[in-house]
């Protein structure tokens, strides 16, 4: 919380000599000019713990919305049946009680301060055009970032399918340790690549990521020994790792908690567009195959190296810092968003979560703020899950270009092949994550999609050498297709973090874990068990099995957690609630008032 600008132990109404040096206190958030504190609405937005209560709204302060947040991320600006569009669409929060806002002022320093108006109001129609304005501005380039990481990572496996392992005199357990090696070093990154993020902010950290792992991508041209397949396998893993904990660092400065994993979603729906829009590239260039006597795979590395070059010097011209700093030389004068726009983006985010007003965007983290985050055990359960989940479908993935080639396709039809599974997975991960968001659930969906993966692996095991290519085929498909809960797993670490400091160590903290599970999964096939890997399918079943005992033991913690904070501040009396509100030393997810997402 934002204690670092207000005297927690002190009066409710007493400021510090940092807020009246910028001036915020008289002119912004704490200017109440009514004596008259009676409420005006009984609105209990209670979703986030720090907003439980009902608010003390003076009466002469402009009205809020009539009703709670819709599902209106696939509205269009006519938007739904019923909806008055030019309704005030600005929703209750702590900045709009007197008492209450000051225990929740940003810091000096935070970078949009001149935008924080708690008498701001707006309409549907208004935010929606600002939500819409800040997807094709902001998480559009996003997932073209993502597309070209894509690119130069997963590329590995198109190489493979192009027989760069017999050309290389590699075996399939060389390419199980340049698999860990990546991993290894994508997991030891992240950390330090995030605090690296925060202290420089995104908006730079992440073109320079991206175009130095690119110059890494296009060097494995010159590939010529197990030593230099191993060597940029690490510095591959070195220098991307983080860059996913990073984009999502960023985006939470400008989407509320219900919009991230949505943008998450489309962010890894980038990820299988790249990787349709890879097939096709494959396709052609490794046709090249011959050309100045080099094999296709080489001209592969070389080219979408390339091109990842090209997409990171045009993030770092094309990347705002804040919504409030978006005018440069190469983004116009004026910016991308007016006066206006820059205040509905700013309180709107800042009402949904008050935490993301305590730190400043190039502000890095001490060791204590580090050590508490690292440290945070409500947050290990949603990281074992990030270890887990996605084990039971990894390896069939991996191999699925080797398997294809197994059995009998060419290295053409087998890049073509890999589509339909990319589409299918496309479709469902979209779907999954509005079915989370649209009933405000995280761990059942968890459950059913390892239950598709489960039904999946089931007839993968039972098939034996004899059993038609093309149901091996279908039945491999609709495994890879299933509906991934990752976005959805991202946005619940954020959710659950409930401050700046938090989220950005449980973001990598998660994605480390995920690298973990990757180093697990990367043995799992092993090659006296290949063609039909009996063995590593029957294991892939058993976690599958563990998985949902884990999702079950996830949600049955959280709601364990909430249950006993519902009964301590359900005993406080009016009075000791309010005293806990100004003088509580707990800081994010530790709030008594704060309530864990499942």
């Amino acid at each position: 919380m934002p204690g670092d600008s207000f005297n927690r132990t002190g009066d409710a109404g007493s400021v510090t000599s940092a807020e009246k040096d910028t001036g915020f206190v008289s002119d912004k958030a704490l200017d109440y000019s009514s004596d008259d504190h009676t409420s005006v609405s009984s609105f209990e937005h209670d979703e986030n713990g720090v907003r439980a209560g009902k608010l003390n709204i003076p009466v002469d302060w402009p009205p809020l919305a009539a009703h709670e947040p819709k599902k209106y991320y696939f509205w269009n600006l006519h938007g739904p049946k019923g909806v008055d569009l030019d309704a005030v669409a600005t929703q209750p929060s702590v900045y709009d009680d007197p008492e209450k806002a000051r225990l929740y002022q940003p810091l000096p320093t935070y970078e949009n301060l001149h935008r924080v108006d708690p008498k701001a109001r707006w309409t549907w129609r208004e935010e929606i055009a600002v939500v819409r304005k800040v997807d094709l501005r902001i998480m559009s380039w996003c997932a073209v970032m993502f597309m070209a990481l894509q690119l130069d990572r997963g590329n590995i496996s198109q190489a493979v399918a192009d027989n760069m392992l017999d050309d290389l005199h590699l075996t399939t357990n060389h390419y199980n340790n340049g698999n860990t090696i990546f991993k290894v070093f994508f997991l030891v990154s992240e950390l330090p690549s995030q605090l690296v993020s925060k202290k420089l902010g995104p908006d730079r950290w992440i073109p320079i990521q991206m175009f130095s792992w690119s110059v890494v991508a296009l060097s494995q041209f010159w590939l010529n020994s197990t030593a230099s397949f191993y060597i940029t396998r690490a510095l591959l893993g070195a220098l991307e790792g983080g860059f996913i904990a990073d984009v999502c660092l960023y985006l939470s400065y400008f989407y509320t908690g219900v919009e991230l994993p949505v943008r998450l979603a489309y962010f890894w729906a980038a990820l299988t567009v790249s990787e349709i829009v890879a097939a096709f590239m494959g396709f052609g260039i490794l046709h090249m195959r011959g050309v100045q006597g080099k094999e296709g795979w080489r001209w592969l590395f070389l080219i979408e190296g390339a091109i990842t070059a090209c997409i990171g010097i045009v993030s770092w011209l094309l990347m705002p810092p804040s919504p409030t700093k978006t005018a440069s030389w190469f983004r116009g004068k004026n910016g991308w968003f007016t006066p206006r726009e820059e205040t509905i983006i700013v309180n709107r985010v800042l009402r949904d979560d008050p935490s993301k007003g305590d730190m400043h965007n190039r502000q890095s983290l001490d060791l204590q703020m580090f050590w508490r985050s690292l440290t945070d055990y409500d947050l290990w359960p949603i990281y074992i899950i990030g270890l887990m989940f996605f084990i039971p479908s990894s390896p069939v993935d991996t191999y699925l270009t080797l398997t294809l080639r197994s059995l009998g396709f060419t290295t053409f039809e087998t890049t073509l092949m890999v589509l339909p599974k990319q589409f299918l997975h496309l479709i469902f991960l979209l779907a999954v994550t509005y079915i989370s968001q649209r009933y405000n659930e995280r761990s059942y969906v968890g459950i059913s999609a390892q239950i598709w993966i489960l039904a999946t692996l089931i007839p993968l095991r039972i098939f034996g050498a004899s059993a038609n290519r093309w149901a091996k085929y279908v039945v491999t498909t609709l495994l890879l297709s299933y509906p991934s809960t990752h976005a959805i797993q991202v946005g619940w670490t954020s959710r659950n973090s409930n401050s700046v400091r938090t989220r950005t160590v449980s973001a990598a903290m998660y994605n480390m874990f995920c690298q973990l599970g990757g180093i697990v999964a990367s043995y799992i096939y092993r090659q006296d068990d290949r063609p039909l890997y009996h063995r590593g399918n029957s294991v892939l079943i058993g976690i599958a099995v563990l998985n949902i005992f884990i999702y079950i033991g996830t949600k049955l913690y959280y709601v364990a957690r909430n249950k006993r904070r519902d009964s301590k501040w359900t005993a406080l009396t009016p009075d000791e609630k309010d005293n806990y509100l100004r003088t509580t030393t707990d800081q994010g997810n530790k709030r008594l008032d704060f309530r864990f997402a499942h």
